[in-house]
């Protein structure tokens, strides 16, 4: 049977349909909040991260034990800058585990990966990386350390996200950085762990000895 309508009733409809539909497409795509203030990555001279002592003021070597790098894991160093940190992990894991390099800079990658070969270090991996994507292997890291590099993520949200499916179970995520305001090299903790928090991670400890001033701090995190 042909049912029929109403002209009046379908002119009702319509006009319905079209107050309706655009009201539903708003609220399916909220405004993204903006992002926050950070300071313009390092491109200088990269030996200023190799200063003398720097490995005794970090206490570089209890950092790695609270990460639980050891012999044969796999370590992420995100912002790897010079590779001084890459250098001291792929020493730490040996021949068994494997160290990933991760910058944005090509001049980076390239002096991490000659800075390896000289140090017969084959362990080592660079990776150049979109800045809000490491662009890790899967299930790859056990533990990953942003050594005073988060301040200069622009989209660390989206960073810490796309890190996610490199972690294996039980992998510690560590960030060194000090307080500041995102443009002064520097970033306020409890932004960090609310960013973080974000992300799908969950504060697991908080340190402060990684520098005697008390301005940095040493944040160690893993997946929810």
């Amino acid at each position: 049977m042909k049912a029929f309508l109403h002209p009046r009733l379908t002119s009702s409809v319509i006009v319905v349909l079209a107050i309706t539909l655009p009201g539903v497409a708003q609220s399916a795509s909220p405004a993204k909040a903006p992002q926050r203030a950070t300071s313009a990555p390092y491109t200088g001279d990269l030996s200023i991260f190799d200063s003398p002592g720097r490995e005794q003021r970090l206490q570089i070597d209890r950092v790695m034990d609270i990460l639980g790098i050891q012999a044969g894991k796999g370590v992420a160093d995100i912002g790897a800058g010079s590779g001084w940190f890459t250098v001291l992990a792929a020493r730490r894991v040996g021949t068994s585990g494997t160290v990933y390099a991760v910058d944005i800079n090509p001049e980076a990658i390239h002096h991490i990966e000659q800075r390896a070969s000289s140090a017969s270090l084959p362990n080592v991996k660079t990776i150049l990386s979109k800045s809000d994507d490491p662009m890790l292997p899967k299930a790859a890291v056990d533990a990953v350390l942003l050594l005073k590099t988060y301040h200069e993520v622009a989209d660390p949200v989206s960073l810490l996200q796309n890190l996610r499916s490199s972690l294996k179970p039980g992998a510690k995520v560590g960030i060194i950085d000090r307080n500041g305001d995102g443009t002064n090299h520097g970033v306020g903790r409890k932004i960090v762990v609310e960013e973080a928090s974000r992300a799908g991670y969950r504060l697991l400890e908080t340190y402060d000895f990684v520098k005697p001033d008390g301005m940095d701090y040493f944040l160690v995190f893993a997946l929810r």
